[in-house]
């Protein structure tokens, strides 16, 4: 019986790489326009360069960019990178298809909803907000909340006692099979392979079941539970 179904947020419930590439390219005409001469490819490659060598969640990487360029941040052109990759941000943050519905199904239900995210906390909580999730989840959990990051067992483990449910009747969803199926997969929850949300080309997921769509989780809990209840 499955009870919970705990939810990657990013690249499972939104795109976030969209997104992603969308505001940085955003962010690097707003800097042009305000006068970084370098063409558009090289300053995308210095920036990438950047979150390959601290993270994609690296907040500041448009001063870390205009200090190693030019010994100092130029707050002009800083604000009006920030400021065009926050509108495209805003603008392209949105759900995939059918997952507004998938909660809303699985929450009629009686299911309970968790989040499971590598990302900090208040970064995980601007995306729910954003994407008016803010009310949807019984549980989030952050990698500020335990420190570790998926496949590690404890932000697993903080989500289920948060929940109040065993592995044994929950559900992990996510995109990363190497951490979000490997990681609930070793404490006994029943595993989905977001294929939809893959970008790293996944042949096999290891997962328990693999979807095209996130609504197809509906129908998973439905035959697992004997049908709707």
């Amino acid at each position: 019986m499955i009870q919970a179904i705990v939810f990657d947020l990013d690249n499972t419930l939104t795109d976030f790489m969209k997104m992603k590439e969308a505001a940085i390219q955003a962010a690097i005409d707003g800097m042009i326009d305000a006068g970084f001469k370098l063409p558009r490819e090289e300053l995308r490659e210095r920036v990438r360069a950047i979150y390959d060598e601290l993270g994609l969640e690296f907040q500041r990487v448009f001063d870390e960019l205009l200090a190693r360029e030019f010994g100092e941040v130029d707050p002009k052109i800083l604000a009006s990178g920030i400021v065009a990759y926050r509108r495209a941000r805003e603008s392209n943050l949105v759900l995939y298809p059918h997952a507004q519905m998938t909660l809303l199904e699985l929450a009629k239900r009686g299911i309970k909803l968790g989040v499971v995210s590598d990302a900090p906390r208040l970064q995980v909580w601007l995306r729910l907000c954003t994407l008016g999730l803010q009310h949807v989840f019984d549980a989030v959990v952050t990698f500020d909340d335990t420190g570790e990051r998926k496949p590690a067992p404890a932000p697993f483990r903080e989500v289920l006692r948060r929940l109040g449910v065993e592995p044994g009747h929950a559900m992990m969803i996510g995109d990363w099979a190497e951490r979000d199926v490997v990681g609930a997969k070793s404490l006994g929850m029943k595993t989905v392979f977001a294929k939809y949300g893959d970008t790293f080309d996944t042949k096999v997921s290891g997962a328990d079941y693999d979807v095209d769509d996130v609504f197809q989780l509906v129908g998973i809990v439905d035959a697992l539970n004997g049908g709707r209840a």
